[in-house]
């Protein structure tokens, strides 16, 4: 004779000779296990992992930020999200904000940066834009990678505009540096075009010869592509710097007029 949950007379086939009340705590917690939902050990452990690594590379970024003694890294903040970095504050010169990038680029882990920075002149950096413009124009009248007499610029609010031909994509990124580094320069849209005189039907090859010898790079994850002066890299990279390493070396073979970056930062 057994005694059922509710204290009452009962019987329990196939379990004779069983505690009662052994055999009713067993159903019981059986019963509350059911109710509870399963969470692997490995979803659990692999989200932990994901946060853990992007806590550990944004202190990285900060760290590295707050090693370089030409920014106030205190007015840049930091967020990343598997990691993707967001950057958001305020600068006081876009060529604070273009060193803040490439600070960033070079951290390991880094897979792409959301550039939400703001360029904030104050003081000394306010500059009138016929003022820029002149600066602009003296800067790349004296720089000897710059075909002056075929850019033709602009300058709104602060804002540098790029128009124009060149024959190398190098000298379109001389420009660039050129300008940025001038006092009141708050952005740059660069819109000038590489139209090459060069015959490119080796482009492949010495793009492929390039990134062989960048000490940088790990060239067996790269695949190269050229049709019509458009290179398309594909395949795999260790970090963004090794992206951003790539994509120049690509820029720098003649004939090139556009670069289509496929690589995956894993």
């Amino acid at each position: 004779m057994q005694f059922g949950l509710d204290g009452g007379m009962g019987t329990d086939p196939g379990r004779s000779g069983q505690h009662p009340t052994l055999f009713s705590r067993a159903v019981a917690s059986r019963q509350c296990q059911s109710m509870i939902p399963k969470i692997t050990i490995h979803e659990v452990v692999g989200t932990m992992e994901v946060e853990m690594t992007d806590k550990q590379l944004r202190l990285d970024i900060i760290d590295e930020l707050d090693f370089e003694p030409s920014i106030d890294s205190a007015e840049i903040g930091v967020a990343v999200d598997q990691g993707v970095v967001t950057l958001t504050g305020h600068v006081r010169s876009y060529s604070d904000k273009v060193t803040t990038l490439e600070i960033v680029e070079k951290v390991l882990g880094v897979r792409a940066i959301a550039d939400q920075i703001e360029v904030r002149p104050i003081g000394a950096h306010i500059m009138a834009d016929d003022e820029i413009a002149k600066r602009i124009a003296n800067s790349l009248q004296w720089n000897t990678s710059v075909p002056e007499d075929k850019i033709h610029v602009t300058v709104a609010q602060g804002r540098v505009t790029l128009e124009g031909d060149v024959e190398w994509r190098y000298q379109a990124d001389a420009a660039t540096r050129a300008i940025g580094r001038l006092t009141g320069v708050t952005g740059i849209n660069n819109h000038l075009k590489v139209r090459p005189t060069v015959n490119a039907a080796d482009v492949s090859e010495r793009i492929r010869k390039t990134l062989v010898r960048d000490a940088e790079l790990d060239a067996s994850e790269i695949r190269v592509v050229v049709h019509d002066g458009t290179v398309t890299l594909e395949g795999k990279v260790r970090y963004l710097g090794e992206r951003k390493s790539a994509e120049r070396a690509a820029w720098a073979a003649p004939g090139v007029t556009n670069v289509v970056d496929h690589l995956a930062v894993l």
